[in-house]
């Protein structure tokens, strides 16, 4: 081969490179050197107000917001809210008065917000919700990035139904009080076992979407219900984990005298599944970070988006965890 001829095969094998680096990732509308009004990527900035890291999901979501910020250039003002309303509050307020271009925010509970999304929406800003709603004017914010939980929950209890033969008593643990999940995982599960009267939801409580939570909750149950349960509902896999632990140590064994049906579809509940200790687990996709800050793009420059965008998600059983494990990312 020529000396012109290697050269030209090496520059089209780095652009087959630059093709394909990165797929997941928004494409770029426009560059620094585009002059057209329009701002870019690395002339975004983003306040953003996580609720915190109260389950391997919202680790998983975090980590996909940040990353993909560095990777596409964005300022990222990140606060953790730690699962309290008003510290997200206090940091909607700050990025207000830092003048970002943008705030996203995955708020804790739905009721609340009205006052401070108006403030940002005086000042310019606009609001994209993640993962959960918030009940305001839907003039107060630009979009919804989320899953539909309501669906979520109906998916589980279809789930449940096959499970129990649409015969049997279920106890639900419920997320965090007043949350968007909780409220639309638990109507969803009901909207489908109302059509089979033997079944029956015999308690509800709150481990507030976490391990330790659905670990002592569980355990209390047990003590009140003891061999009467026949299932556990639990609006998260980490609540779920922690209700395994809790059934191995009453003497039960979890998703076999116990089905176990979870929503979140994490690392840990595939291997969960791989034990026989885990029934099913419904997805529910954290990797947003990609769609948020395509989003966040639009919204800045005026692009008209769609007022709620829903993420495509699946249902997970058994018998293919232990093939699909290896390729879960959160």
């Amino acid at each position: 081969m020529s000396t012109g001829l290697k050269v030209a095969a090496f520059l089209f094998t780095l652009l087959l490179m630059g093709c394909t680096a990165n797929p997941a990732l928004p494409e770029a509308t426009s560059t620094p050197e585009m002059d057209d009004g329009r701002i870019t990527y690395e002339e975004m900035v983003v306040g953003y107000s996580q609720i915190g890291a109260e389950s391997n999901w919202r680790t998983g979501n975090t980590a996909s917001i940040k990353e993909t910020a560095v990777d596409l250039g964005v300022e990222l003002i990140f606060d953790d809210g730690q699962q309290r309303q008003e510290n997200q509050i206090k940091a909607i307020r700050t990025f207000i008065a830092q003048q970002v271009d943008v705030i996203g925010v995955s708020p804790v509970v739905e009721d609340g917000w009205e006052s401070v999304f108006q403030e940002a929406k005086d000042a310019g800003i606009p609001i994209i919700l993640v993962d959960r709603r918030a009940n305001v004017p839907e003039d107060l914010y630009a979009t919804y990035l989320g899953s539909d939980f309501m669906e979520e929950g109906r998916n589980a209890a279809r789930v449940m139904v096959d499970l129990l033969a649409g015969e049997g008593k279920i106890v639900e643990l419920v997320g965090t009080v007043g949350s968007a999940p909780a409220i639309d995982r638990a109507a969803g599960f009901r909207e489908i076992i109302q059509d089979y009267p033997d079944m029956h939801i015999i308690a509800s409580a709150s481990g507030d979407f976490t391990r330790a939570k659905g670990e002592e909750v569980m355990g209390d149950l047990l003590q009140l219900y003891g061999d009467e349960i026949d299932a556990v509902y639990a609006h998260n896999d980490d609540m779920a984990i922690g209700a395994i632990k809790a059934i191995e140590a009453y003497g039960l064994q979890p998703g076999q005298q116990i089905k176990i049906v979870s929503i979140d579809a994490i690392r840990d509940a595939f291997q969960a599944m791989i034990d026989g200790k885990l029934n099913a687990t419904i997805e529910c996709n954290p990797l947003l970070g990609p769609q948020f800050f395509d989003l966040a793009l639009k919204v800045v420059n005026g692009e008209p988006v769609p007022k709620w965008i829903p993420s495509e998600e699946g249902i997970f059983f058994p018998e293919d965890a232990a093939e699909i494990l290896p390729t879960r990312r959160y």
